[in-house]
This record gives C-alpha cells, sequence and structure tokens, in this order.
C-alpha cells in the first residue's frame, strides 16, 4: 500500500481538484472498496485518503483502474503510476472500466463493499435503455470531476466529488428535491452515489458522505456567462434574458421555501453575519489598501443593514453567477451546482441563508461581463458595458420582483450590503490570483457606498 500512496501523492498535485497547490500531500488511507467490473483485464478500486497536511485534514476520492502495464493505452497525463513492476494505476474517470461501474451504480443501483467501508448506488428512476453509454471527462473543472455518458438513451452527466465531506451534498439534496417536485429549473435527477467509511481520528465511528451525483445531461447549451458576455461584446441587450433569469432564480428560491424549512433571522445570525462581513473587510483593507479611504462608508452600509427587518432564512444556491446557469431552448434558464461555495465548510453549505445572497451573486456576475470587456478592450468606451451591465442588473432585480412577487425595495440596503460584501471578497481573491482585475470590485464598491439602494 505504502507503494501505491506514494504514486498518488506524485500525482495528486498536478490535478486542478487538489487543494493543497504548491506541496506534495501526506496521505493516509482511511478505507477503500473494489467496485464490480465487466473488464477481466482490470481491477477497479476506490481510495478515501485523506491529507494529513493540509489545515484542517482534507479527504479525497480517488478512484482508480489496475491494469497490466503491457496493456495500458491511456494518455499518459491520466496514468498515476506503477506500485509494483508490471501494474500500472489509471485515473478512474479516464478508463472505462471505471466509468461502466459508475454508471451503473447510479442508474440501476448496487453496492461495493471493502475493509470496513461500502459504497451504495441509489437511483432515482428506471433506466430506459440497458446498453452502456459512451463516456467522456469534462474539462476545466476545479474541484469535481464530471463525466458524460452518451447513448440511445438521454445523455447523463454524473459529478465524481473528489473532496468529500460527511452528509448529503446540499447539490444532491436540493437538485434532487427540485427535480422530484417538477421544477423546470433544474435538470432531472437521475441518481447518487454514496459512501460510509471510517472516521478518520476515531475508527470505532464511521461517516456517511456523497460521492457521485447523476443528472441529465443537457446537451448543445451554452452557460450565461459566454451567452452574456457575447451580447455585452456585440452591444446587443441583454434585457429580457435578464428578467426571465430573475424570474427563474425568483421561481426557484420560492420552490425551496416550500420543499425545505424556513426560519427568522436570529440576532445571533445578524451577528455572526455582520461579523463575518467585518473580518472580510479588515483582510481587505490589508491586501488592496485602495479599500481604506472607504472603510467608513462600507461600515455604514453594513450597520444600516443590520437594522433593517431581515427576510426569513431558508436554503439557497449559494453559490450563484452566470457560470452556474444554462440557457437551454425552448426551456429557458436552467440552475446547476447547488453546493454552496467551496471554501465553505459543508456543514455551513447547508445552512438557512439569506435569499438575497444569491441575487447579489448574480448583480456582481453582471459587473463582471461589463469589467472583463472593458480589460480585454482598452480602447472600448468604458460607458457602453457599464450601461450594459446597469441595464442587465435592473431588469434582473425586476425580474426577481415579479417572480417572488413583491418589490425589492424595503430591503435595498441590505442587498447592497451583500453585495458590497461579494465585491469586498472578490477584491481578496483578485489581488492574490489576477492583480489587473482588481479594479472590477473595487469601482464596484465604490458605486454600492455612494447608492444605497444597491440597484446601481
Amino acid at each position: 500500500m505504502d507503494s501505491t500512496l506514494g504514486c498518488v501523492a506524485a500525482w495528486m498535485p498536478r490535478q486542478r481538484w487538489y487543494a493543497g497547490k504548491g506541496r506534495v500531500p501526506s496521505l493516509h488511507l482511511v478505507a477503500w472498496w473494489d467496485m464490480s467490473s465487466d473488464d477481466p483485464g482490470a481491477r477497479v478500486r476506490t481510495y478515501l485518503l485523506v491529507d494529513e497536511g493540509a489545515l484542517p485534514p482534507v479527504l479525497y476520492q480517488v478512484p482508480v483502474v489496475e491494469r497490466e502495464t503491457v496493456a495500458v493505452t491511456a494518455d499518459p497525463d491520466h496514468v498515476i503510476g506503477s506500485p509494483e513492476p508490471g501494474t500500472t494505476l489509471i485515473d478512474g474517470p479516464f478508463d472505462p472500466a471505471y466509468t461502466r461501474a459508475l454508471e451503473r451504480l447510479v442508474t440501476e443501483g448496487g453496492e461495493c463493499t471493502g475493509p470496513a467501508a461500502r459504497a451504495v448506488g441509489h437511483p432515482e428512476g428506471e433506466r430506459v435503455d440497458g446498453s452502456p453509454r459512451s463516456a467522456q471527462v469534462l474539462t476545466g473543472e476545479q474541484s469535481n470531476t464530471s463525466v458524460v455518458f452518451r447513448g440511445d438513451a438521454d445523455a447523463l452527466i454524473c459529478k465524481i466529488y473528489r473532496q468529500v465531506n460527511g452528509g448529503l451534498n446540499p447539490d444532491i439534496e436540493l437538485s434532487s428535491a427540485l427535480s422530484a417536485a417538477g421544477s423546470p429549473y433544474v435538470p432531472r435527477a437521475v441518481g447518487a452515489l454514496e459512501g460510509t467509511w471510517p472516521h478518520p481520528s476515531d475508527p470505532s465511528r464511521t461517516i456517511t458522505g456523497s460521492l457521485a451525483f447523476a443528472q441529465q445531461f443537457l446537451a448543445g447549451v451554452e452557460d450565461a456567462w459566454r451567452v452574456a458576455l457575447r451580447a455585452a461584446a456585440d452591444g446587443e441587450a441583454f434585457d429580457r434574458e435578464a428578467f426571465e433569469l430573475g424570474e427563474a432564480t425568483a421561481n426557484v428560491h420560492g420552490s425551496l421555501s416550500e420543499l425545505f424549512p424556513t426560519r427568522a433571522a436570529t440576532p445571533d445570525d445578524r451577528d455572526a453575519t455582520v461579523q463575518a462581513w467585518a473580518r472580510r473587510l479588515a483582510i481587505a483593507i490589508a491586501e488592496v489598501p485602495a479599500i481604506t479611504d472607504l472603510k467608513e462608508a462600507v461600515e455604514t452600509v453594513y450597520a444600516a443593514a443590520s437594522q433593517l427587518a431581515w427576510p426569513r432564512l431558508q436554503r439557497i444556491h449559494g453559490d450563484f453567477h452566470l457560470g452556474q446557469v444554462l440557457l437551454v431552448p425552448h426551456r429557458g434558464w436552467v440552475l446547476l451546482d447547488f453546493e454552496g461555495e467551496p471554501l465553505r465548510p459543508m456543514r455551513e453549505r447547508v445552512l438557512p441563508d439569506l435569499a438575497l445572497r444569491d441575487v447579489a451573486g448574480m448583480l456582481r456576475s453582471f459587473d463582471y461581463v461589463a469589467g472583463s470587456l472593458r480589460l480585454d478592450d482598452p480602447d472600448r468606451p468604458p460607458d457602453v458595458p457599464l450601461r450594459w451591465a446597469r441595464s442587465a442588473r435592473d431588469e434582473f432585480v425586476r425580474g426577481y420582483a415579479a417572480g417572488s412577487g413583491e418589490g425589492l425595495d424595503d430591503v435595498g440596503i441590505l442587498l447592497a450590503a451583500l453585495e458590497l460584501d461579494k465585491a469586498v471578497y472578490e477584491s481578496i481573491y483578485e489581488a492574490r490570483n489576477r492583480p489587473t482585475w482588481v479594479a472590477i470590485p473595487l469601482r464596484a464598491i465604490e458605486r454600492l457606498v455612494v447608492r444605497l439602494d444597491g440597484f446601481r
């Protein structure tokens, strides 16, 4: 096993989903199980490995296919290594033996067992076609690996969670509930895979958590970021699309408030939120000195927002932006990825929150369309993309109000505070990762502290 861990530890830092960039992980085996394979030349196994060098430790799901080295035809980029002479490990999603086993589990059900661990597939409905589908891994994902299955039946997409947590993943929980309720704004849920494994620090206890989630795959569509960016670049209005996206968002929030419990915001909720705003602002001022002169104005907005009557707290998307929405012909907007903010602990992502947080996230996303155009083409008149973003933001808010049946005027300062907090966070991120983009959130902070209604 030591040789296997050594191979994985050397390979893992090159993967986009690895959280400990810049260092080699310190891996410890928590559990493993074998998956039934229809390929006699392959052994399909999934490892749960904890990186004890991370603070806090991170648990990873690493599915592998073991083959004789002479029989390996996989792309070298997807080869993990050879723990023993004559044997090679391949990253599971890039080998058909694993993808066929995964497809069976999420569409037909079944169970895999290993030493003190197991994985169970939970299909959401009947399979239409028993023949296997072809599998293709999507590229570009940061924290998960998604495989698209295509065949004679409907295509499906299965998201493999690389970083594993205890409990039901909110993406599965919320998307499946919306799908079962007949919501047209989410893809149809197909099935899921969950696992049970020993607690890493207390083997007498077990943890159950989500490993994978399969949904209907909507082919030939684009996410809203690409659609909006192209429209803005061409000088085309996005008003109708933004209004309808606001309506769709409000409808999803309404469904979530009916499907899951809601509760009134308590003084503790307010205090925790305001303290989080203050912490992020302090970090931003330390890393982006230009915010220093805006500190008092930002705090004024936060203080005003804290005195308002807050809406009831409910389950929300949690990481809502244009990249999380698809424009589907003859269907309209479809929302994806209800996991919440990837950097937040899972225990926080499943708590009821302000639905306005999603609204604020989308408003910031429209602003980023305009900002990215200004960066890509400095000769473009700056007022053109800004007018585009202002109009799209206004229409999104109007659509949200129409879909919810309630105006946002009474909570305008709260929405402004949430958008300010998002922009403050963005300034920290951009300063650390894309310094030339810091101007985008900085301009938003300046604008929001002047216009307390938050809608311009």
